[in-house]
């Protein structure tokens, strides 16, 4: 098979670990072993730009997203239109709709390069409560223009990737089409029931007979941990089970004195994960519990499995497609704590009946399977391309 030359286009990246950067260098990695290369281009800060910059990495220097300052807009990065053109490239892969996924769209058209857009982040009401600023006006402004702004993104590519089948029927009802489900991929070698967690458990003090509910990811309010939190209250007569929060994020301070004001010693927040120790991580706990109504796939639900824990997940969007109740984990209704505490229970109560399911559900989005899946969108629209040259 011939080998391409690719761009990923993307406004998060290193060190921000979210679920495009992962999801993106997974993607990566798997092609550059089928002997395609690829190049990355995003926005950093000065230090990030000096750390991660490299012959196949161009960080752009770019400001803070006051909401997240892990995040970095680049404002007119259109110098790298010259760069792509330097790499006389096949296709250029947009993972972001925003200041650098706009640089992809315009390259795109300016060299006549076709484009892939992924669509990885929901656009709703409640993402934008949690995103956008109080400002009213801004809040109004960006109420009504994002959705209008997305459509007009991705009905520009050549193709749209969706990671899931619930957002692809959300992308085609607002007639986006060209759209291909390509879930996002999960290193199925590195995240395997064989690991073990004693490193971790011995460093948190848990004890033997206890039991660890872990989150891990985005510590913000659409993530809805505060349904975890009072779970964990509603759990703490057991007096078994432990409690641990993994990430960061702009609700860290907020939940964490709302674990304080609900006398949770039964609650642990560990901050930022290095990505060497996550798999030891998701090895330590019992199971994994992911309260959030805002997930488009959602990778570390299936790390989690992939590592043989079963999954707790609000029955929303694409966690609904992947947890299946009574084989890899188990699901509840969206905000219902209760519910919540009676699955995780459920679940500790089982031991490893979930096991062999979860196992078998991340073996569906291993990298070479998923990547395969992507080689076959871009050979598509490379045909589709020389078509439209030839007529």
């Amino acid at each position: 098979m011939e080998s391409l030359k690719i761009a990923f286009y993307s406004d998060t990246y290193l060190p921000a670990v979210d679920g495009v950067v992962t999801s993106m260098l997974t993607a990566k990695a798997e092609l550059e072993k089928m002997g395609h290369e690829v190049f990355i281009f995003t926005s950093g800060d000065a230090r990030s730009k000096k750390r991660y910059s490299s012959r196949h990495v161009f960080v752009m220097q770019g400001v803070n997203f006051r909401p997240y300052p892990q995040y970095k807009l680049a404002i007119f990065p259109y110098h790298a239109v010259f760069k792509a053109q330097s790499l006389n490239l096949d296709l250029i892969h947009a993972q972001t709709p925003f200041a650098i996924g706009f640089t992809a769209l315009l390259t795109a058209k300016l060299l006549k390069y076709p484009i892939v857009g992924s669509y990885h982040t929901m656009v709703n009401n409640k993402a934008l409560e949690a995103y956008h600023p109080k400002n009213a006006r801004i809040k109004k402004f960006t109420t009504k223009y994002l959705w209008k702004y997305t459509k007009f993104f991705y009905r520009r590519c050549d193709a749209t990737i969706a990671p899931s089948g619930v957002v692809e029927k959300i992308l085609k009802r607002y007639k986006i089409k060209n759209v291909h489900i390509v879930p996002n991929a999960i290193d199925t070698k590195r995240f395997n029931p064989m690991i073990t967690g004693d490193y971790f458990r011995k460093k948190l003090g848990i004890k033997d007979r206890e039991k660890v509910v872990l989150y891990l990811g985005r510590i913000s309010r659409e993530k809805n941990i505060d349904v975890l939190l009072k779970a964990a209250h509603e759990l703490r007569r057991r007096g078994d089970i432990r409690f641990i929060i993994g990430g960061t994020g702009p609700m860290l301070a907020s939940y964490q004195e709302m674990a304080r004001r609900l006398g949770l010693s039964n609650v642990s927040f560990l901050g930022f994960i290095s990505d060497v120790a996550l798999p030891s991580l998701y090895a330590a706990s019992d199971m994994l519990c992911t309260p959030s109504t805002f997930e488009t796939q959602g990778i570390v639900p299936l790390e989690a499995m992939a590592t043989g824990k079963p999954v707790v997940a609000a029955n929303a969007l694409a966690l609904k497609e992947i947890v299946k109740n009574g084989k890899n984990g188990e699901k509840f209704n969206p905000g219902n704590y209760l519910q919540c505490a009676k699955k995780i229970e459920k679940i500790l109560n089982n031991g490893g009946a979930y096991k062999e399911g979860a196992v078998r559900t991340a073996k569906e989005f291993s990298a070479e399977k998923v990547t395969g899946d992507l080689i076959d969108v871009y050979r598509l629209v490379l045909s589709n391309n020389e078509r439209r040259f030839t007529e």
